[in-house]
């Protein structure tokens, strides 16, 4: 890891940088921001209601970003001969004047990640900020998410913290959630720019980090175009990227590049290396492989489902084929257009209800949530989605953990990275194009050698990446998060 240095200050975070705008315009140019948070409310207020109605996760979800249901907690106590921090919507300290909290004080860190895959990702950081309390630290630690099934995922893994839906990004919304939950200190998994979470925050002096960076090409261009409408990457008082690519990336968009470094992936510490046993419940459902070859396809996205069935359908049909879909709500759609192919296919949840086995014949289409690594336990190949159409990838990261052999398109630039990896490695393939699934598919598993020396370098891969967990936790300590 490079050497930390993100100030000259002893390891105190500089002054947050200031807009290149007059106050003025500032001000202007975050209410027309609020403006527009405010028309799309409107616009779609209706559905959002009638939806609400009937899906009471997406109501919570709401309800959660309206910051409705969200506690009040204390403000912190001081610990002896220090100040306390302000409780429910008091003010801390003037915007950049240094860190949320001095040293020694009692830390609330709240961290945050869009989806299951950032909340996934933040395990290895959680663990550490937990071994610091374990230790003596004064701390705690909230977990934030803005999707339902992050938040779903988010309650399964870390049950011992409290877990909350981010705020919309209007200014009053977000003043009441940061004054709510009075965090000392703010960690965002990946890239979440929200201006008015950021400018609140600076406001408070509650200074934000961005771990396990990345920035994808195209995102990289649109904040490039828009930058000098609501420039906020100088509101950000630590990032760490996942490689130099992505770090070059933040140091062109943040005018102080002594706050980028490199400090490894985050989602490789979070992975088990090694092929885990499945839980007897599964394989009760997956009933008798008898010897079975099993295709997984992970993490897809429509149409691949539809493709890698009749890829199977036409060249393997005598393995097992496990569909897991990205978004499990899509589990209905997936079985109307395999059932217009002329396929059967089964649902797990079903399965489960009713107490059956699944047919080896027959596609099973997972649509549960967070089972994808119990299912890739039982993969002898695995596809990886969101590569045959223009999505940019899903993390092949996951199944090589296992020690299994992966395929994926070519559509794989949010995980060029670790593609390389495997690639480079012999450990993965990447397609030209959905037509050579099906013999890729064939080949694959008829070669049994082939597949387990594929297995065996994906772990060492994988195994070699390790590390960016400790590496992170210094840096954030270096700057005074946590």
């Amino acid at each position: 890891m490079a050497e930390v240095t993100v100030s000259p200050g002893g390891g105190r975070p500089g002054p947050i940088l200031e807009d290149a705008y007059p106050g003025f315009q500032r001000a202007v140019l975050h209410w027309a921001y609020d403006l527009l948070w405010l028309v799309a409310i409107v616009v779609g207020g209706p559905w959002w209601i009638l939806r609400s109605l009937v899906n009471a996760d997406f109501r919570a979800v709401v309800l959660g970003a309206l910051t409705w249901s969200l506690p009040a907690l204390p403000g912190l106590p001081a610990l002896p001969g220090l100040p306390a921090l302000s409780g429910p919507g008091g003010r801390r300290r003037k915007a950049g004047s240094g860190p949320g909290k001095p040293a020694g004080q009692r830390k609330r860190i709240l961290v945050h990640g869009v989806s299951v895959g950032e909340v996934k990702a933040a395990q290895s950081l959680v663990r550490g900020l937990e071994e610091e309390a374990a230790n003596g630290e004064a701390l705690e630690v909230i977990i934030s998410a803005s999707t339902a099934t992050g938040l779903k995922v988010a309650r399964d893994l870390y049950p011992d913290h409290l877990v909350v839906r981010f705020p919309v990004d209007l200014s009053f919304i977000v003043r009441r959630f940061l004054g709510r939950l009075a965090p000392t200190s703010v960690i965002l998994i990946e890239l979440e720019i929200w201006p008015n979470f950021l400018r609140e925050a600076n406001r408070l002096g509650v200074p934000v980090a961005v771990v396990n960076g990345r920035i994808t090409v195209e995102s990289f261009a649109r904040y490039c175009r828009f930058r000098s409408l609501l420039p906020q990457f100088g509101r950000i008082t630590l990032f760490c990227a996942q490689d130099e690519v992505y770090a070059d990336r933040f140091r062109t968009l943040s005018a102080a590049p002594t706050r980028v470094l490199t400090s490894g992936n985050l989602k490789v510490d979070g992975l088990r290396v090694g092929r885990r046993l499945p839980k007897p419940e599964t394989l009760k459902q997956m009933g008798p492989l008898d010897g079975q070859l099993v295709l997984v396809g992970g993490s897809t996205h429509n149409p691949e489902e539809l493709l890698l069935t009749q890829a199977w359908r036409e060249t393997v049909p005598e393995a097992r084929l496990v569909l897991v879909p990205r978004h499990p709500g899509r589990a209905g759609e997936i079985i109307r257009a395999l059932s217009q192919a002329g396929e059967k296919c089964q649902r797990l949840s079903e399965l489960r209800a009713a107490g059956q086995v699944a047919d080896a014949g027959r596609p099973l289409v997972v649509d549960t949530i967070g089972e994808l690594e119990e299912v890739y336990s039982l993969a002898d190949l695995a596809f990886v989605g969101g590569s045959l159409v223009p999505h940019g990838g899903q993390n092949m990261l996951e199944p090589a953990a296992q020690g299994v052999a992966c395929i994926y398109g070519p559509h794989v630039g949010n995980f060029s990275r670790e593609a390389s990896l495997l690639e480079s490695a012999g450990a993965s393939e990447r397609l030209s194009a959905a037509g050579e699934l099906g013999g890729s598919c064939a080949r694959l598993l008829g070669d049994q050698a082939g597949r387990e020396a594929m297995g065996a370098a994906a772990l060492v891969a994988v195994a070699g990446e390790r590390g960016a967990a400790g590496k992170t936790l210094s840096a954030l300590g270096a700057a005074g998060l946590c």
